[in-house]
């Protein structure tokens, strides 16, 4: 058998040992839980409210739904599925980070969503779940950081419904070579600028731009999913490839 202690992942372009990586990335938003919101304002210029709105239109949700918003940070999906799902639906903000699922509690909070919320810290990874117990998962912006995408997909797929889905929001490849240096250009040199000037912390930053160049490309993420047991894997570009939100059903 391997020694796990000598495997390695990536850290955006730095390799380290798989161990070391949930740690490193903890830091990371612990860094940045404060002005995250405003963060994502300033990155994407307001764009990221349409690329969740689209995830929600995208979901199926109804009323009475269970729906898991994973790595769901500062609640922005979950808020909307708690109005989605009503008094009858449950929605359960999930993060790693104690620190970003605080913010994402006080949030709501003081938005007046009670309820039907519940938060919970926990590993993509090993989700502490029932299994067939939800009818929707999502996670937006969080599966390149997670150590080992496939593990986290599998268990995805344990506590997803039959006939439930999965949407997988996140960064990805830019379809047209223009835009992909333009992007490389704003990536890699002014978001960690803005990184430093708002948050005082430019390699958090740096990191995280890391991180996009190095998760698996549209085709690629499609077959990960499909290997991890989900059927009927679709994804749409949005921003021309910028983002792109993958679907997969259980059955």
């Amino acid at each position: 058998m391997a020694d796990q202690s000598k495997e390695t992942t990536d850290f955006g372009f730095r390799t380290v040992a798989k161990e070391e990586k949930k740690d490193m990335v903890a830091e990371v938003f612990h860094s940045v839980a404060a002005k995250y919101d405003l963060m994502n304002d300033l990155m994407s210029f307001g764009i990221h409210r349409i690329w969740k709105r689209f995830t929600i239109e995208a979901s199926g949700v109804r009323r009475g739904h269970k729906v898991l918003d994973l790595a769901g940070g500062t609640g922005d999906l979950a808020a909307k599925f708690s109005r989605i799902v009503g008094e009858k639906g449950q929605v359960v903000l999930a993060d790693i980070n104690d620190s970003m699922l605080k913010v994402g509690r006080e949030k709501l909070r003081d938005i007046g969503i009670v309820g039907n919320v519940s938060y919970v810290q926990a590993n993509a990874e090993e989700l502490p779940f029932p299994d067939n117990y939800f009818d929707c998962i999502t996670i937006a912006f969080g599966l390149r950081n997670v150590t080992d995408k496939e593990k986290a997909l599998r268990s995805m797929c344990r506590v997803l419904k039959p006939g439930g889905r999965l949407l997988v929001l996140e960064f990805s490849k830019p379809v047209l070579a223009p835009l992909s240096k333009i992007y490389d250009a704003y990536s890699f040199h002014v978001l960690p600028r803005i990184g430093q000037m708002v948050v005082k912390d430019a390699d958090s930053y740096r990191y995280l731009t890391e991180s996009i160049r190095m998760h698996p490309d549209q085709e690629t993420l499609k077959g990960i999913m499909e290997e991890a047991g989900f059927d009927q894997v679709s994804y749409s570009n949005m921003t021309g490839g910028v983002v792109a939100l993958h679907k997969g059903f259980k059955f």
